[in-house]
Parts: structure tokens; C-alpha cells; sequence
């Protein structure tokens, strides 16, 4: 139930790939992980990612020979290399072969996230380009704002579109306040009525529930607000 970038990680220790792991999740990415470097290749090669994460030092395979098979595969894999330290050599060596960004150990994860956030960008990744998934019989293209549920054909508005994206990123119920604020764009909503965030979800719910007086997916929590949730990711 996301629209969420993918990204690649090969790293050999664990507890690091761990914590990365955990750090782009919490971040709205979908994350794959390798620790041997041939089979992060493989896995690279074989799926899309907006980004793949190498370490240098790596078994079977290091960093630097996977960036140059990614880079003469596809010019536009975007790829940032973790380094053990901050050597001249490395960092050269690595953008030499190919690779778009790097960062030395220890880094911070904070700065780790900005950097992986600009190369998706770069990259031309858009949720604009996605398809966001509610449940597996309810799919929708946020580009043409057509979806299928429950084997009909549904049309969808851009407003629609944009509650259920910013809703599927969240992973606490969200207020029709903060709707109002991060959807519509209105910096205060002191004199706004939010009567037109119940019509919306109202109008949502006869399109992606299979019963819309008993939601399962779009849900109110009372006193808290909206949450969406799914049965795919």
C-alpha cells in the first residue's frame, strides 16, 4: 500500500545493514538487501531501483567492480558508495567507474538520506509515475487516475489521488487538520471547514471499499483521524 522509491543495499556487515535497513524504511523507501557482492549484482541487474546503495569492501565481489557492470549496463542507475574511509583514492576510483555520490564511514544517517533523496530525484522518480496499491484487488495508476477495484474500472480525482498517497506515507491516523494543511495546502486551518475532508473520504470509499458503510481500508478512528491500510505492499 505504498508509492515508495526502491533502493538497494549491498553491505556485508550486518548490524549496519540492519540499521540502514530500518533507517530508509522509516523513510518511505521499499528496500531490497545483499551482503555478498556477485549476488548484489544479480539482484541489481534484475530488478528497478532508484538507487543502490554499495559498500566497497564487499565478499566475492567488491563495491568498485559492481559499479562498473551497473554503469555499463544502465547509464542512468543511480548509485552512491559507502567508503571505509575518507580516501582520495577510493573516492576517485569510485567516480571514475561511475558511481553518482559517495559517503565515508562513519557517516551520518541523517545526511545518508538527504544525499540517497537527491539522487532518486535526479533520477526522475515521481509518485506521479507510480501505482499506489490498497489491497490486491484494488490498484491505481496516480498518473492517469484510473485504477481497478474490485474489477471495475474506477476513475479518480487528482485531490483523491493526492489524500490516499500522502495517507498510505503515514503510518499514524491523520487528522482532517493536517489533511487539510499537506493536501490542500492551507497554512492554517482555523476558519476552513473540514466538512469537504468527509465528503472526499466519503467519495473515496465507495471506489476502493467493497463496503463502503463498513470501511476496512480507509478507516476513522475516532478522536484521532483517518488511517489507510492495506493488504499489499
Amino acid at each position: 500500500m505504498s508509492i515508495k522509491p526502491k533502493l538497494l543495499i549491498v553491505e556485508d556487515e550486518a548490524s549496519i545493514l540492519r540499521g540502514l535497513t530500518d533507517l530508509f524504511i522509516f523513510h518511505g523507501f521499499e528496500v531490497d538487501s545483499e551482503m555478498d557482492g556477485k549476488q548484489g549484482l544479480e539482484t541489481a541487474l534484475q530488478g528497478h531501483y532508484h538507487c543502490v546503495i554499495l559498500d566497497v569492501m564487499l565478499p566475492s565481489m567488491n563495491g568498485f567492480e559492481i559499479c562498473n557492470a551497473l554503469r555499463q549496463h544502465s547509464q542512468s542507475q543511480a548509485i552512491l558508495m559507502l567508503t571505509a574511509k575518507n580516501s582520495e583514492e577510493d573516492i576517485i576510483n569510485g567516480l571514475t567507474l561511475g558511481a553518482d555520490d559517495y559517503l565515508a564511514k562513519p557517516f551520518s544517517t541523517s545526511e545518508l538520506v538527504l544525499r540517497v533523496k537527491a539522487l532518486v530525484r535526479r533520477s526522475g522518480w515521481s509518485p506521479e509515475d507510480s501505482k499506489l496499491t490498497i489491497c490486491d484487488q484494488v490498484e491505481i495508476c496516480t498518473q492517469s487516475l484510473t485504477g481497478q477495484s474490485f474489477n471495475q474500472t474506477v476513475r479518480y480525482t487528482r485531490r483523491e489521488v493526492e489524500i490516499l498517497n500522502y495517507l498510505s506515507q503515514q503510518k499514524a491516523p491523520v487528522s482532517r487538520c493536517e489533511l487539510l494543511r499537506e493536501v490542500w495546502g492551507y497554512k492554517s486551518t482555523d476558519h476552513i471547514d473540514t466538512r469537504t475532508v468527509d465528503i472526499h473520504i466519503a467519495k473515496l470509499r465507495k471506489k476502493i471499499e467493497p463496503d463502503p458503510k463498513s470501511p476496512k481500508y480507509l478507516v476513522t478512528l475516532r478522536g484521532e483521524g483517518y488511517q489507510l491500510f492495506g493488504q499489499a505492499s
